[in-house]
């Protein structure tokens, strides 16, 4: 392992065997602002935390300032807003980063807030503009951690992609390749199949893709020519891998047994790497987050732990590093105790069972085995359908891997719907004791930082008042001229943070260069609902005939419901909205649905434009308070106040509350699992808002 962590325990005097050195422990976190999430980290890390796992903010994520307007609403509210040095410093004042393992979810962008975080750290060694190159490689080369920089399951899943996929590899390229040689402890890539089970991915998807995103990564490493034939052992060794891991825990484990068995397979055999050290399968993993329940929240608590059994139950398929999500994130933004007892959660697991004192369970059972080979055979089929499109970047552009994903999703859904998967306290065993955990729903979450947006803004006002505007001009024309070449962009970014340019400026820069890029949603081609049999059919077939109906009533025989489905702000969480779209399209509506990072001005013009009967907004970034007045505002001004506006979200009761009386027709939260439910209740507000009933 190279995560520091508590050393192996020795045998102890009643004979027990000596404990493996446990996983490392985070907790992931990051919010309102950089010295708030100082504070955070320094106390998590004093109750035994063994590593830091940063959540930055939608703008820093997305490659904008705090002054940009797609990022109003969004700061500090699903992580800590990093635009410029500065923050970074505060960021992680007091906390020694040449002795900490650092992990960061972040892609896109992961070039410049490495380059940030190096910078930081070189400064705490007292390093300045005028050390020596020599004297910057020493500290870099003690740096330990991981950056996510796994761009193409952001065009499938989170949403936080910026540029095209050429471009986006090639600055994945430059950071292995930097870091390989300069910053050697560093895991320059996590490939997530983390997100892409969140998507709707079945275990043999999520192990096909994320594998077939290995080799896209690998194979631009090594074209490149960065690094040598001798070196490309070393690239490999330092992929590392951030999974998911579901309430079926078997298969969980089992699954990450077959990644063990195909990465080992992949790199020997395409790759020639021989040092079965640098074959090693390394992950991370942060246990699913999409079976989180709002009905009943505390049983989470226990899915929690069962998801926690399967990546670490198998020695020979261990974590190298988890983190936990705390029982109330379907509700809103975990508190600090919260965060508390999901750390406590591994510590009981790690420090007081005897699990730590055992080779592999598993090892010779044909029932593990037999499923393993079966989960390996999958995978390798669909992967070898993805190579044949040309691989995971091909798959990506045609639109297949976001369809199928979509699609995968869509029956999940539909087996929840209908019974046949069983959710405890969603649609089984729903009646309960009213809980003490939840008699206060507004204080069972923690609000976020009403000021962290000025905070913000003051900010970058303040750092760039006091910069030499000269060198950061100059850097970022340094960093646009390399962009156009095959030069590698890890030095000119380093020169463009030591300057003193912003996020929004590095990005923007590039921006300039590479242009943008948008995902295609994979609503049109999706599989739904249609083939649903019993009670749920019948449900579907009914408000069919009402969307039906409804529409012939308000636009004559042939008429159609429109619906726009609408992402506002840099929330890239698409596959609630894109379960929405496909399930009205199921259900008879014609569906609007242009995908995400839209301004509230730009989806106005849309409901404009198509005339739409219904706007509904899917948002779950917390900025629901400051973006949905910004649509009802923009409706009403373009003489559409009569188009009623349903909203579906992480949204606490006393914000649904307030959105209702701001003229919302309906609110949505995870509660409301049933989707063909949710688009009768459009129906109804379309009604409404016509005096049809």
């Amino acid at each position: 392992m190279t995560e520091s962590s508590p050393a192996p325990s020795s045998a102890n005097a009643a004979g027990r065997p000596p404990k493996d050195r446990p996983w490392v422990m985070r907790t992931y976190a990051g919010h309102s602002s950089a010295a708030a999430s100082n504070a955070l980290y320094r106390t998590n890390l004093a109750k035994g935390q063994t590593g830091l796992s940063v959540a930055f903010d939608l703008p820093t994520q997305t490659g904008f300032d705090p002054d940009s307007p797609l990022a109003r609403g969004e700061v500090g509210k699903v992580g800590v807003p990093v635009p410029h040095l500065g923050e970074m410093r505060r960021l992680f004042e007091d906390i020694p980063l040449t002795a900490m393992n650092t992990s960061m979810t972040i892609n896109a962008t992961a070039m410049w807030l490495l380059a940030l975080y190096q910078v930081a750290a070189e400064e705490q060694q007292g390093l300045g503009v005028d050390s020596s190159d020599e004297e910057r490689a020493a500290v870099a080369a003690q740096l330990a951690g991981t950056t996510q920089n796994d761009i193409i399951k952001e065009y499938l899943s989170r949403g936080t992609y910026v540029f095209p996929p050429e471009h986006s590899l090639r600055l994945i390229g430059d950071v292995i390749a930097y870091t390989v040689h300069q910053i050697p402890k560093w895991n320059p890539i996590n490939i997530c199949s983390y997100h892409l089970q969140e998507a709707g991915a079945t275990p043999e998807q999520e192990l096909a893709y994320s594998l077939c995103t290995a080799i896209a990564v690998l194979d631009t490493v090594r074209e490149s020519g960065q690094v040598s034939e001798e070196d490309f052992g070393k690239v490999v060794g330092r992929i590392s891998f951030f999974v998911n891991a579901g309430v079926r825990f078997v298969e969980e484990m089992c699954k990450m047994r077959a990644f063990v068995q195909l990465w080992d397979e992949l790199t020997r055999d395409r790759y020639g790497v021989e040092d079965p050290k640098m074959r090693r399968f390394r992950y991370g993993v942060q246990v699913n987050s999409l079976g989180l329940t709002e009905a009943q929240p505390e049983n989470n608590v226990q899915r929690i732990v069962l998801e926690m059994l399967g990546v670490t139950l198998s020695k020979d398929a261990r974590a190298r590093a988890v983190q936990l999500p705390a029982w109330n994130e379907a509700l809103g933004l975990p508190r600090p105790w919260d965060q508390q007892w999901s750390l406590r959660l591994q510590q009981v697991l790690a420090y007081e069972s005897d699990l730590l004192e055992y080779d592999d369970l598993f090892a010779g059972s044909h029932v593990v085995e037999a499923k393993v080979a079966e989960l390996v055979a999958s995978a390798r089929t669909e992967m070898d359908r993805v190579q044949a499109m040309g691989g995971a970047i091909a798959a990506v552009e045609s639109g297949y891997m976001k369809q199928a994903l979509v699609s995968a999703h869509a029956a999940r859904r539909a087996r929840i719907e209908s019974g046949e998967e069983v959710i405890v306290g969603v649609n089984k065993f729903e009646t309960t004791e009213p809980s003490p955990l939840t008699a206060d729903l507004d204080a069972a979450i923690m609000a976020a930082d009403p000021e962290a947006e000025a905070s913000a803004l003051r900010s970058v006002e303040e750092w760039k008042a006091q910069r030499d505007e000269a060198a950061v001009t100059e850097a970022l024309a340094r960093l646009a001229a390399d962009a156009k070449t095959d030069a590698n962009l890890f030095p000119a970014t380093l020169a463009a943070a030591r300057a003193g340019a912003t996020t929004g400026e590095w990005a923007g820069t590039l921006r300039e260069v590479f242009g943008e890029f948008r995902a295609p949603t994979g609503v049109s081609g999706a599989v739904g609902a249609l083939s649903t049999v019993g009670s749920a059919g019948a449900e579907l077939a009914a408000v069919r005939e009402r969307v039906r109906t409804t529409g012939e009533e308000l636009g004559g025989p042939g008429g159609r419901l429109r619906l726009l489905v609408g992402k506002p702000g840099l929330d890239g969480h698409s596959n609630g909205a894109e379960q929405v779209a496909v399930r009205a399209r199921d259900a008879g509506f014609e569906v609007v649905y242009q995908g995400i990072r839209l301004t509230p001005e730009q989806i106005v013009a849309a409901a404009v434009a198509e005339d739409v009967h219904c706007v509904g907004l899917s948002i779950l970034s917390g900025s629901h308070m400051e973006l949905v007045p910004l649509v009802l505002d923009g409706l009403r001004e373009a003489g559409l106040e009569d188009v009623p506006v349903v909203v579906g979200g992480i949204i606490p009761d006393s914000d649904g509350r307030r959105l209702r009386e701001l003229g919302v027709a309906a609110v949505y939260t995870p509660k409301d699992f049933g989707l063909t439910g949710i688009m009768g209740g459009i129906v109804d507000v379309i009604r409404a808002a016509h005096g049809l009933d």
